[in-house]
């Protein structure tokens, strides 16, 4: 018994420093991301902010995660430990056996092994990897056009509310409530425009007009993702073409009909876990360039 308390105090001094080192660590790639922005970029350094409050808490979560499956653990042991003791006096010539219990923590620790090293490989990911390199690109075409991005919120709402944001700023007040009951009316009496271009997932047949239906009520009751026939509505709706910039791709205008200037939306494909996005553009006023070092 003293054995089982000694391994479970080592065990918990291990799990301690290893979370000290873990805490340095961060602080210390917190650092670098904050020596990578300008300070006179305000907007770059509010997303910052709150990319660094998101680690903190994330590793937060982690650590008080593992104390509990640890506390848990012990617990385990301890009632373990008895059973065991009890075991081995009635069957002292029996071979030992892995208890449930122990099968159920080993099995536990791998999969929360795994569990981290998903999030360790999605967080380089995020620094280095494809939503840098799409970042960077986007930043390049934006500053070619003296533009730069507008955050949006990620909430399904988002192509909506960029457009809302662009119209704003040719002084017309529609909402995005009123935006998603325009498409949804537009696209319901203009069916035969846009029912060939929607199918049922799950058979790969077009849409029946009972479904079709449902779609355009999700649009106006839901946070239901906007995309490119919605988009080809709203050109209508608003008679204004829609310029859409990628980063891979060249920019896809809709509603080229319309001799208006565009309202511009930034499409991103990893802007966040979830991919999709769009974000909105306003004049660039910072010529610093963007840097995800």
């Amino acid at each position: 018994m003293e054995e089982v308390l000694a391994e479970e105090l080592d065990d918990e001094e291990q799990l301690v420093r290893r979370h000290r080192k873990e805490k340095k660590e961060l602080q210390a790639k917190i650092q670098g991301m904050k020596n990578a922005v300008p300070k006179n970029d305000k907007k770059r350094r509010k997303q910052l902010t709150e990319e660094v409050a998101k680690l903190e808490k994330e590793m937060e979560q982690k650590h008080r995660e593992e104390l509990e499956h640890l506390k848990l653990a012990s617990k385990e042991n301890k009632i373990d430990s008895v059973a065991v003791n009890i075991s081995n006096m009635v069957l002292e010539s029996q071979p030992p056996r892995i208890s449930k219990a122990q099968k159920r923590r080993e099995k536990k620790a791998a999969l929360e092994k795994e569990r981290e090293e998903r999030i360790a490989e999605a967080e380089t990911e995020n620094l280095s990897g494809a939503r840098c390199r799409e970042a960077e690109k986007l930043a390049q075409i934006l500053a070619a056009r003296e533009l730069e991005i507008k955050q949006i919120p990620s909430d399904g709402h988002c192509m909506y509310r960029a457009l809302e944001d662009q119209l704003r700023d040719q002084d017309c007040a529609l909402t995005v409530p009123a935006l998603r009951k325009q498409t949804a009316d537009y696209m319901q009496s203009h069916a035969e425009d846009f029912l060939p271009f929607l199918t049922n997932p799950s058979t790969g047949d077009m849409y029946t007009p009972e479904e079709f239906g449902k779609y355009c009520e999700d649009i106006v009751n839901t946070a239901a993702w906007g995309g490119q026939l919605e988009l080809r509505a709203l050109s209508h709706i608003l008679q204004t073409p829609i310029e859409i910039l990628q980063a891979d791709s060249p920019p896809i205008i809709v509603g080229e009909e319309y001799p208006k200037n565009p309202l511009i939306l930034v499409y991103m494909r990893h802007a966040y876990g979830l991919g999709e996005h769009y974000n909105s553009v306003t004049r660039l006023v910072n010529s610093a360039t963007e840097n995800c070092s």
